[in-house]
């Protein structure tokens, strides 16, 4: 099974509310069982939500401590990033899941790269908190726009 960002499939629980359906993507549970998870709404938070971005580190130091997550109307909602990750973390042990993709530059499922947490649509390398959690503990995270990467990895494990 194939752990799925669920605003790649078309569920609206993007922060404006909206989603980021990617037919690729959609097209991968023809071939491999997907597990959509929202690591946001996992973590209690509504949809809609004031968009948030990790301040002064990545999703590597949030979890350790040394990072927050903050709303663009300064809300610092650390805790439900957190308890997302682990919800996050939760499902993939409970459901036998052997890789995530996940939506790039999301401040939980980003999993190379974030936006900086200016709000100014610049990134910075690193990942969010849920991607974080899972790469710590050995889960491959891939981002829809490493597809190809993803088909290559599926077939060396003969998920598809």
């Amino acid at each position: 099974m194939l752990l799925v960002s669920a605003c790649l499939l078309g569920l609206n629980t993007k922060y404006n509310g909206g989603h980021n359906l990617n037919s690729k993507v959609y097209s991968l549970g023809r071939r491999v069982p997907l597990v959509p998870v929202c690591p946001e709404q996992l973590g209690g938070l509504p949809t809609p939500r004031m968009p948030a971005e990790i301040q002064g580190g990545d999703g590597g130091d949030v979890l350790a401590g040394r990072s927050r997550v903050i709303t663009q109307d300064g809300r610092d909602c650390t805790e439900e990033f957190l308890c997302g990750a682990r919800e996050t973390l939760k499902t993939v042990m409970a459901s036998g899941v052997l890789a995530a993709l996940f939506k790039a530059r999301s401040p939980s499922c980003g999993n190379c790269g974030i936006y900086d947490g200016s709000f100014n649509g610049i990134t910075r390398d690193g990942a969010g908190v849920a991607a974080a959690m899972l790469l710590a503990k050995g889960i491959p995270v891939f981002n829809e726009e490493q597809l190809e990467s993803l088909e290559q990895f599926l077939s060396k494990t003969a998920l598809i």
